[in-house]
């Protein structure tokens, strides 16, 4: 039998190998606990999917303080970056300086030639007249080159401002740019043009002196004041003087103003040869709108709706003495004749 404790004794301390053994289990629960601890920080820190909602810092540079600072809420997505500050999917193109040009005239028909070659799926023209090679050359090829649409290897880019032809400094400028450029030159009735011309300006400065006051030195006479720029813009044969220096015929494409009224398809029929292009546009598109007095674009798969020109255009004339047309006439008679010899081109405004 086991002898007994004798009374009042107390009890046997435990030998010292069973408090090495309690230590040692208490260090293994302790480096579990961290390594479960720092696991669990891992996951929260790269956005494990159940990462509570409480501060972590990046795991690269976790003690540095302006990290820290920067650090986001586990399991929140990072902020998104401001509207433009990072690209959108790349858009399919490039900006191209244009190949072709309309160059002219003004009150002549530039913006419905403009308007019209644009349906064409391999051409891409700037909707708005950017003066480049009369007011904003300074600003140099690479701000013009900006401006342009984007167009593919198969795609020709266009721009239309009708100032150019009556700038002395254009063809050079455009030559300069490339020879190669085609030129596009929208022509009218000089006479008509210039009562168009007036009939714009007029519709918005009201005071301005009468077409008669404008268009003559001396009436009496029959000295018309060149100098007014409506009528200084159809003296075509002198201006084109100009583009002949640097540009041949070959390159210079000129539409008739009233056969595009009468016979659209058949005027953009030639400017898509000139361009090069296949012949695209034609009858199926254009509809005569009786009010404007003017072809009109027919609705399009793409939209529901017709496309006419702006309120601007096909505005109703002023009215001018019959005598001030005639002595007009007489004044651009030889003008028109010098110019038609040298386009090998009647257009019939006598």
């Amino acid at each position: 039998m086991a002898r007994r404790a004798p009374s009042g004794r107390a009890p046997a301390v435990a030998p010292a190998p069973s408090r090495r053994l309690a230590g040692r289990v208490l260090v293994l629960f302790t480096l579990s606990l961290s390594c479960s601890y720092l696991c669990y920080s891992l996951l929260c820190c790269c956005g494990g999917p159940a990462a509570p909602r409480a501060r972590c810092a990046p795991a690269r540079a976790a003690a540095a303080k302006k990290l820290l600072q920067q650090s986001r809420p586990c399991g929140r997505p990072a902020p998104a970056p401001p509207a433009g500050s990072a690209p959108g999917p790349a858009r399919p193109g490039t900006k191209r300086l244009p190949r072709a040009i309309v160059v002219g005239v003004k009150k002549g028909g530039t913006r419905a030639v403009l308007e019209f070659i644009r349906v064409h799926p391999e051409v891409r023209a700037l909707g708005t007249e950017p003066h480049f090679f009369d007011r904003n050359y300074h600003r140099g090829l690479e701000w013009y080159r900006s401006l342009m649409p984007r167009t593919l290897d198969s795609q020709i880019t266009v721009e239309k401002t009708p100032s150019y032809f009556v700038t002395k400094e254009a063809p050079r400028r455009i030559f300069n740019m490339s020879r190669d450029t085609k030129l596009i030159v929208v022509v009218r009735n000089p006479v008509t043009r210039a009562i168009s011309d007036y009939t714009q300006t007029l519709s918005k400065k009201p005071d301005i002196p009468t077409f008669e006051g404008l268009t003559f030195r001396n009436r009496s006479l029959g000295l018309v004041d060149t100098s007014w720029n409506a009528i200084r813009i159809g003296m075509y044969a002198v201006h084109l003087q100009s583009w002949l220096q640097y540009f041949p015929l070959s390159q210079i494409h000129f539409v008739s103003g009233e056969k595009l009224i009468t016979d659209p398809a058949g005027e953009m029929g030639k400017v898509q040869d000139f361009l090069g292009i296949k012949r695209v546009i034609t009858d199926k598109h254009f509809y005569f709108n009786k009010t404007k007095g003017f072809p009109c674009l027919k609705k399009s798969e793409s939209s529901g709706l017709p496309r006419c020109l702006g309120k601007s255009k096909g505005r109703t004339h002023v009215q001018i003495d019959p005598e001030v047309i005639e002595q007009l006439r007489d004044f651009y008679r030889p003008y028109n004749i010098k110019f038609y010899e040298t386009v090998g081109q009647d257009f019939r405004w006598e």
